[in-house]
Formats: C-alpha cells, sequence, structure tokens
C-alpha cells in the first residue's frame, strides 16, 4: 500500500499531531492541504525531469514532494529549525531533495546554488511564498545574479494583483514597476483559504514570472530610477507635481527645471502617477538627470 501524499488532510493532521506542531503566524505558516493545488502549481511551473528547483518555506513537504517527482532536484530552504526533523522524515524517500535549514534573505545564493545544484541544468523557482516576506523574497530573487528559467510562486491574492497591475488601476503601484521591469508576470490561477489548515484570512494566487520585456530606453541608474518611482506612489492621491515637489523641493529654480522635464515628456502636472507607465518613467528618470536633479 503506498504511502499517502503530504498534502492529503489526513497525513498532514497526522504529522502534525506527531510532531506536535502548530502553525507559526510570525512566520507565516499555513498547511495546504489540497494535492489537486499542488499539481496545479507543478504545471504552472511547466516542470521537467532536466530541472533544478528552489524552494522557499516548504513547511511539512507538501509543495516539496510534487517537486521531487517532476524535477531533477530540489533545494529548500526552511527557517524554522523545528521542522527539519519533520521534513527529514516526511521526505526520506526522495533522495533528490536538499534541505537548508538558513534564512533565504541572509545566504549567499550564488555560493550557496553552486555548492548545492548542477548549475548546468535550468533553475527554476517554485515556492508557496510566506506572506510576510513575500515582496523581499521577490525582490531578492529578481536583483539577483541568478538566472531563472522560470518563477512560480504563490502569495497573497492582494499582492498578486498590485504585481500584474496595468497603469490607471488602483493596484498599480511602485511593487508593479519593480516586477514588471525585471519580469512579466502573470496571475496563473486563484487559491481559496479553504484548501489551508489554519485556514488563513485571505485568500491567495499563483504568479508566473518569465523573462523581462525589453524597453524603449534603459534609466540611467536602476537605483536612482527604482527610488523616483517609489516617491512618486508615496502621495497616492497627491498630483504627480505636487509628488515631485515633495521630493525636489520648491525652490524656483527646481520649479523651472521640473516644468522643463514634463513639457519634455509631454506629461501634464495634474496626472497622477498611476497613470504613467514603465517608460514614461524611465524617460523622466533620464530627463531629470539632464536637468541635474538625479
Amino acid at each position: 500500500m503506498s504511502t499517502p501524499l503530504i498534502a492529503s488532510p489526513a497525513r498532514t493532521q497526522a504529522i502534525i499531531n506527531r510532531y506536535g506542531l502548530s502553525a507559526k503566524k510570525s512566520l507565516g505558516q499555513n498547511f495546504l492541504t489540497d494535492p489537486n493545488v499542488l499539481q496545479h502549481i507543478v504545471s504552472a511551473a511547466e516542470l521537467s525531469e532536466q530541472d533544478n528547483v528552489i524552494e522557499i518555506g516548504p513547511g511539512i513537504g507538501a509543495l516539496t514532494e510534487f517537486l521531487a517527482k517532476n524535477s531533477h532536484q530540489v533545494l529548500a530552504f526552511e527557517i524554522d529549525q523545528n521542522l527539519i526533523p519533520v521534513l527529514d522524515e516526511t521526505l526520506s524517500q526522495y533522495d533528490n531533495v536538499k534541505i537548508l535549514n538558513q534564512d533565504f534573505l541572509q545566504v549567499n545564493l550564488p555560493q550557496v546554488l553552486a555548492a548545492g545544484l548542477d548549475m548546468s541544468r535550468p533553475l527554476k523557482l517554485v515556492a508557496n511564498l510566506p506572506y510576510y516576506i513575500t515582496t523581499p523574497i521577490l525582490m531578492a530573487v529578481l536583483q539577483s545574479d541568478i538566472s531563472f528559467s522560470g518563477i512560480t510562486v504563490m502569495m497573497q491574492r492582494e499582492v498578486a494583483d498590485r504585481l500584474v497591475a496595468v497603469p490607471g488601476t488602483k493596484a498599480y503601484g511602485s511593487l508593479s514597476i519593480a516586477v514588471q521591469y525585471r519580469s512579466t508576470p502573470q496571475v496563473a490561477f486563484p487559491v481559496p483559504r479553504t484548501v489551508f489548515t489554519p485556514q488563513p484570512n485571505v485568500d491567495s494566487a499563483i504568479v508566473t514570472m518569465t523573462k523581462a520585456p525589453v524597453f524603449e530606453t534603459k534609466p540611467f541608474d536602476e537605483g536612482a530610477f527604482f527610488k523616483f518611482v517609489k516617491g512618486c506612489f508615496l502621495h497616492r492621491r497627491k498630483s504627480f507635481w505636487n509628488n515631485l515637489l515633495s521630493m525636489f523641493g520648491k525652490e524656483p529654480d527646481v520649479k523651472d527645471r521640473l516644468t522643463n522635464v514634463l513639457e519634455k515628456n509631454r506629461i501634464s502636472p495634474a496626472i497622477r502617477a498611476e497613470k504613467l507607465t514603465i517608460d514614461q518613467f524611465i524617460e523622466l528618470t533620464n530627463s531629470l538627470h539632464s536637468e541635474g536633479l538625479l
């Protein structure tokens, strides 16, 4: 008789009982108990036996088990030391899984991956991200020097909507731009809160991220670009002009140079930041640099 899947409700509960586990809110822990959802995640990630996979926050191994069955090797980062013996037991039959009891945000990723994986193979990130650090993890991954052939992650539905938001919508903001500058995100499918134990207060979604689009120009400095974009969304209800004055000051000379920038880029001072495209933000960044403001 085959062993039930880790994600089956009965086995999940048995593991919780055996180890006296309780989901830690501080670490954003919720146990997914629907194998169908996990199979959909694997399908969305388009995994093959040629792929190596990074997972962040494996929990008791529910998703890890599906990754192990559908890829060449899995390297999982689990910050909770109490879950390491659990994972050693639940994943004992899979010799292609390695668990690291480390904080993903603190590791030297290129060094760790070079030591743990065959880097000649395609590398994908597939994870049910802890909600409380979803954005820092995404930014760390997208800003790293590691070339991922695919990213497939679960997160709060609200955050997913912000990642894929388009100009002119309420959800569009600095996070939308930061992610869409570096990747092409898509919501693969929604995940209801009812498939988790304990049940969280929010619904989730699976987001896939592929290669970044090509923009008309590049910012003169990416750090300055992202800092400028963030500043533009600090006061969403203010006009773009008022946000610029908050960032650069109200001196007459500064106002003249800001006016020149807006006229050059054919942007109305009364517009709001959420109406501007990434290309427009890039052009504005470069124009502000030309005017000596950035």
